[in-house]
């Protein structure tokens, strides 16, 4: 039979890894976390209102597409 005291031992380290290796996935995922609030918060001061040369280069993609979806359906312009 199995000595009371080396049962006790081997459940308290099993029990200490246990906690050793929740608290270090905790400080991980924590540290992910944080790691996309940063993300997230350079990104939204990155984001500037797009600039008027941009605006006018995608109103004129948006009549090239217009007009060759125009041409595609048959359609005389």
């Amino acid at each position: 039979m199995q000595d009371p005291l080396i049962t006790f031992t081997l459940a308290a380290a099993g029990l200490s890894g246990l906690a050793i290796i929740a608290l270090t996935a905790l400080r991980g995922w924590n540290g992910w976390l944080e790691l996309k609030r940063a993300e997230l918060a350079r990104r939204a001061e990155d984001t500037a209102p797009p600039s008027t040369a941009t605006r006018i280069e995608v109103a004129d993609l948006k009549e090239r597409i217009r007009k060759l979806e125009a041409i595609a359906a048959g359609v005389d312009l």
